[in-house]
């Protein structure tokens, strides 16, 4: 899939993420701080998390850093049917952004210098909720360690992100219950 390189990624840092998504009150933040650390570790041009809505059946940006404004508004992001890390729910590598029938807006990537990419699924009890893209300016050196760490990280992020979506939901039922009168409350 992608070329080796020397490990990026040890059990130290491994430690400190894994206990930031568990610990980390702002879901917001947390994926701020994922999609920067990435590009900072491992010396990449962007990277951004999308999250997928089932009404729409698409793909949306909830953050991204390394990654201009322009082609974040190039269009919507469907998955593609075959050979998707959304639809396998495994990293899928693509190491010519411009010449791969899988990218959706090859023109763009070009002209935002992106030559390769790693889409890893974010997992949610083997469903997927949404993608880590990785881009970069040229092949992506990427050792195989450091992928599957990556992998378990998102993986932990899926059960956080569906979590958060439970707890809006709960918060939102309290809501609607302390607003009905109380005789409706009743045996409930």
């Amino acid at each position: 899939m992608v070329e080796q390189q020397e490990r990026k990624f040890y059990l130290r840092h491994f430690k400190a993420i894994s206990h930031a998504i568990s610990t980390y009150e702002d879901l917001n933040l947390l994926i701020r701080h994922m999609v920067e650390g990435i590009c900072r570790t491992f010396n990449v041009k962007g990277s951004c998390i999308l999250l997928y809505d089932e009404r729409e059946k698409q793909l949306f940006m909830v953050s991204n850093y390394g990654i201009s404004e322009k082609y974040l508004n190039k269009g919507p992001i469907f998955f593609d049917e075959k050979d998707s890390a959304f639809q396998e729910g495994e990293p899928v590598y693509i190491d010519d952004m411009q010449h791969d029938p899988r990218v959706q807006y090859p023109q763009a990537a070009a002209e935002e210098n992106i030559v390769s990419m790693l889409s890893i699924p974010i997992k949610c009890r083997e469903i997927v909720v949404g993608i880590l893209r990785i881009y970069h300016s040229e092949k992506l050196l990427l050792n195989n360690e450091d992928l599957n760490s990556l992998c378990v990280l998102t993986e932990q992020l899926g059960v956080v992100i569906e979590n958060n979506g439970l707890r809006n939901f709960i918060d939102g039922l309290k809501v609607a219950m302390e607003s009905l009168p109380l005789r409706m409350l009743k045996g409930l």
